[in-house]
């Protein structure tokens, strides 16, 4: 007897599989933790084993369960090329993405390509600015989405990803033992800058700024340079640059997450299949060292 899988209850377990976690699964898919346990649950008895199991640091799969993932993510893949192609002429119109400087030109630069390779006719503007300047043009409807780097807490956005924030300078470069600590800062709305600037002081450790201002590329001058150094996540990091071991004297530094934020007024197919495009970017980069 010829039997159909249920694609909902494997991108249910394929979320739950990359996040290693029911609550963060539930957030990207919009659902309630108690949803996503009973899918998972339905899909095991379907197929009639066990596809995680808990540690400490969450949920892993079972053998069972890496066996079925990468099919389970072929599987997907291919539902989602064939609603593309099928349904790609009914998304059309234009989209307004927000993206911080750093992660315009390295995450999300494959997933830039792949949507407008997908959909031609839809016109893209993107905006590139500070997370907090990020949020702030959502909440005024400038833009239809956006990427917001922000410390790992609650949120009302939807979490991507967690990267470390650490410290980057010029490869066998001096900047970072100079006393006080040159820093390199992209723009005083900068995300990071109140973090860094409170484990500088929290740590006792005398700094001044070299750089300050909107532009990504004089920042990482001045850092190549050996002018100065600064912070990034640890993903975003040239390979020309160093980031920088504990052992220098710099105070280490939380992790952020990368929240996918919607507007509260809904948004429409264009933005939608956006944000699909880059919660499936971002859950197939690679992990930072």
């Amino acid at each position: 007897m010829i039997r159909n899988l249920d694609t909902a209850l494997m991108r249910t377990f394929v979320t739950v599989a990359d996040k290693a976690s029911m609550t963060a699964a539930a957030n990207a898919l919009h659902l309630t933790q108690g949803a996503i346990s009973q899918q998972v649950k339905r899909l095991e008895e379907t197929l009639g084993c066990s596809l995680f199991e808990r540690d400490r640091r969450g949920l892993r799969l079972t053998r069972s369960g890496e066996r079925l993932f990468d099919k389970a993510k072929r599987l997907l893949s291919l539902n989602d090329e064939i609603w593309a192609e099928m349904a790609g002429s009914t998304v059309a119109g234009q989209v307004r993405l927000g993206v911080p400087y750093d992660l315009v030109g390295t995450l999300l630069a494959p997933v830039l390509k792949a949507y407008a390779e997908t959909y031609p006719q839809v016109e893209i503007s993107l905006v590139c600015a500070s997370s907090p300047e990020l949020a702030s043009a959502l909440a005024a409807g400038t833009i239809d989405l956006a990427v917001i780097e922000e410390r790992v807490g609650p949120t009302s956005g939807e979490c991507l990803a967690i990267d470390r924030l650490v410290w980057v300078g010029a490869r066998g470069g001096t900047a970072r033992a100079k006393r006080p600590l040159p820093v390199s800062i992209v723009a005083d709305t900068c995300a990071f800058r109140p973090v860094v600037l409170s484990a500088l002081n929290e740590h006792g450790l005398e700094w001044r700024t070299v750089f300050e201002n909107g532009n990504i590329d004089a920042t990482t001058a001045t850092v190549r340079s050996d002018l100065a150094v600064t912070t990034w996540l640890a993903s975003t990091v040239p390979a020309d640059l160093d980031i920088l071991p504990f052992d220098v004297g710099l105070p280490p530094l939380p992790n952020f997450a990368i929240n996918l934020h919607l507007p509260r007024h809904g948004v429409g197919p264009a933005a939608q299949e956006f944000a699909r495009h880059i919660r499936d970017g971002l859950a197939r980069r690679p992990q930072a060292a």
